[in-house]
């Protein structure tokens, strides 16, 4: 079984407008409302798959109850109740650009965070692989993170974090590492402070630095390039096909539930790189985010090549 946390979800709302004009009445028709964060998108790409998966983060409100209700019944739902409210994010379609607004959700109190942390411990039980993703929610430390990742550990769990600035910093710079990070090129420039390139003698050199020590994959995201990976002393090319992008948003997530199962079933190092790839072009290719097709699973397959370097 994949546990999936999301720590800092949301309600993603989507207004679709021919024209967005300021300061005055803009009219929507069509409003669409999901529920938003990236450990969300995992946990649905997961379930699609056929994977055995498990939510929980921190939820309040009517907007939290939203979030429960509306997770498809397979998804085991396993939220830890907060006082504050979910926060809604507004994603604003107009002449081709995506305007967004994001709230910044609620604070938490010390109490909710320990609470949170127990309720974490008892999750893990029947766990094989832990999903950590996105923002921390105001009151967190940095270092929450890499709290969870030591009590995953100590547990024997595989763990797969995505998230970046002072969140994953923190993990890089703890004594508890996660199995698998998975930063894109903006990332790992901020993570090292100069501009990272497509570059993979660059690459090589970097990710052996010791600020990534102990962390078992290191899978960098090249976008539209496919991907360069790094599993203890081997290294990776992911050759990926062009396709037609219908829309990119959630295509990391997707991305993160592949490797999550590939984790979770022992993959060999191959299978597993071409599986997170798979359903990250998926996802791509559809217009809801945390979506894929398994109709096209077995084409695009056949189509990545994973190469060592």
């Amino acid at each position: 079984m994949i546990l999936t946390v999301t720590l800092n979800p949301a309600i993603d709302v989507s207004y679709p407008l021919d024209e967005l004009k300021c300061d005055t009445v803009n009219r929507v028709v069509d409003v669409t409302k999901t529920p938003g964060g990236k450990g969300l998108n995992v946990s649905r790409v997961l379930n699609e798959f056929g994977e055995t998966v498990k939510a929980t983060g921190c939820v309040g409100g009517e907007s939290g109850d939203f979030i429960i209700n509306h997770l498809p019944d397979s998804i085991l739902s396993r939220f830890y109740k907060i006082s504050g409210d979910t926060r809604t994010c507004i994603a604003i379609l107009h002449e081709g650009n995506q305007t967004e607004i994001l709230e910044k959700g609620p604070m938490l109190s010390v109490d909710e965070i320990d609470g949170f942390t127990h309720h974490f411990k008892y999750l893990l039980n029947d766990v094989d692989v832990v999903t950590l993703s996105g923002s921390l929610p105001a009151g967190m430390p940095d270092d929450y993170y890499q709290k969870l990742i030591k009590i995953a550990n100590l547990n024997g769990k595989k763990t797969v974090l995505d998230c970046s600035g002072n969140a994953l910093e923190a993990v890089l710079k703890g004594d508890s590492k996660p199995t698998v990070i998975k930063p894109n090129l903006e990332e790992l420039s901020q993570l090292l402070g100069k501009e990272m390139t497509k570059d993979f003698d660059a690459l090589k050199e970097v990710l052996q630095d010791e600020l990534f020590d102990g962390i078992e994959w290191i899978i960098v995201s090249l976008g539209a390039d496919g991907v360069f990976a790094k599993h203890k002393d081997t290294f990776y090319n992911v050759d990926i096909p062009k396709i037609k992008i219908v829309s990119a948003v959630g295509s990391g997530d997707s991305t993160v539930a592949g490797i999550a199962s590939g984790l979770a079933n022992d993959e060999d190092d191959r299978a597993l790189l071409t599986k997170a790839n798979v359903l990250g072009m998926l996802n791509a290719q559809e217009k809801t985010t945390g979506h894929v097709n398994m109709a096209n699973y077995d084409k695009l397959y056949q189509s990545i090549k994973v190469k060592e370097v």
